[in-house]
């Protein structure tokens, strides 16, 4: 088998994408692999350390805020389109797929647009539960969607979905750690509460000001933070740290590798709203303060917040308030164990394992279909 899987730009589409290949591989040893993603963008970086190729495409998103430098950068979107069109015909030419797989992400709709136009089979993953634009605009040539949550007609032939779920981390998925080991990787108590503060894998600002803010929060009620700043923000976080004399109380990282012990040490999260990060929290079973991102497109974090929210398995705090309403909801969940255990069920029921294998399910009907 020969796949093309293209997307990225967070960790949100890349993660289900190496996902993705993983469970292709696992399935089909001498299957050939390859990425497409955008220049300059972080799976330029994790896929090869994932250990598969991957082409980058001059391709950039549309830039909402009309500053003069993001005008300048729109006036060139239509060249970058263009050349990244160009570019991807010869890859898929060359490489001459048997499948081309969309997770979303600036360099999936030229990608996936040249190889519908050349007549080869293409399967989107759509992680949301609002569809972005690129995947509606996509759905009409593919012959599969994947999708995790219900009602996903309102954007896609109906005759085209299949439920599966959304593919994550393989240690996600396992999850065979305890909460000691994952008290003593990060360095804190195991007989205090724990608290996880994850803003996706570049960093969220306004939760970080909200940590930054009330450092003596945590030191006053007791509570332990293990807090992912993100590349931006961390050399600050970890001064303002050592200034207020938490550092018994508040644990600073950059980025989480492990992601399975940081959740198994923690009794409640407090997460940005992406679809990965929903997911990973609906199959490790964890309360969750869920603060969506306002800077996405269709304010699509709101809307997959309000998927769990509604069925009691999560909180929700606007993005606006979370400077003097995020800590205080968090603390209130920490002391009360029966709505904690609650929300863990409830979660827990919306969960979707081995998505990644339901999506080579897809792959492997649409190929033995076509032969």
């Amino acid at each position: 088998m020969k796949a093309i899987i293209s997307g990225g730009g967070s960790g949100g589409h890349i993660f289900p994408a190496i996902a993705i290949a993983n469970a292709i591989k696992a399935r089909h040893a001498d299957a050939q692999i390859l990425f497409v993603g955008a220049e300059g963008r972080m799976e330029m970086e994790k896929v090869p350390a994932a250990g598969y190729e991957i082409i980058g495409l001059p391709i950039a998103g549309l830039q909402r805020k009309l500053t003069p430098g993001n005008i300048v950068k729109n006036l060139q979107l239509p060249f970058k389109v263009l050349r990244s069109q160009r570019k991807v015909k010869g890859v898929i030419r060359d490489f001459n797929p048997d499948i081309v797989v969309g997770v979303g992400g600036f360099a999936s709709e030229p990608t996936l647009k040249m190889a519908s136009r050349m007549g080869y089979t293409t399967l989107l993953q759509e992680q949301n539960s609002y569809a972005g634009l690129t995947n509606k605009t996509l759905a009409k040539s593919a012959a599969v969607i994947c999708v995790a949550y219900d009602g996903m007609d309102r954007f896609f032939p109906a005759d085209k979905i299949v439920y599966t779920g959304n593919p994550v981390r393989a240690d996600i998925e396992q999850m065979n750690v305890t909460r000691e080991e994952g008290c003593a990787h990060f360095e804190v108590d195991a007989s205090m509460p724990v608290l996880l503060s994850v803003g996706g894998s570049l960093g969220a600002r306004s939760i970080n000001r909200m940590v930054m803010g009330n450092l003596q929060f945590f030191k006053e009620n007791e509570i332990q933070i293990i807090w992912q700043t993100g590349r931006w923000m961390y050399d600050e976080a970890v001064a303002a740290v050592r200034a207020a004399g938490v550092e018994r109380w508040v644990k600073v990282h950059q980025f989480v590798s492990r992601m399975d012990l940081a959740y198994a040490a923690a009794d409640v999260v407090v997460s940005r709203a992406g679809a990965i990060a929903i997911s990973e929290l609906c199959l490790v079973g964890k309360p969750v303060v869920l603060i969506p991102s306002p800077n996405v497109a269709e304010d699509h974090q709101t809307k997959n917040a309000m998927a769990l929210v509604n069925k009691g398995a999560a909180l929700m705090v606007r993005d606006v308030d979370c400077g003097t309403q995020g800590l205080p909801q968090a603390l209130a969940l920490l002391r009360d164990t029966e709505k904690r255990e609650a929300m863990s069920q409830a979660i827990r029921a919306m969960a979707a394992p081995k998505a990644a294998d339901r999506i080579v399910d897809e792959i492997d009907k649409l190929l033995t279909s076509h032969q």
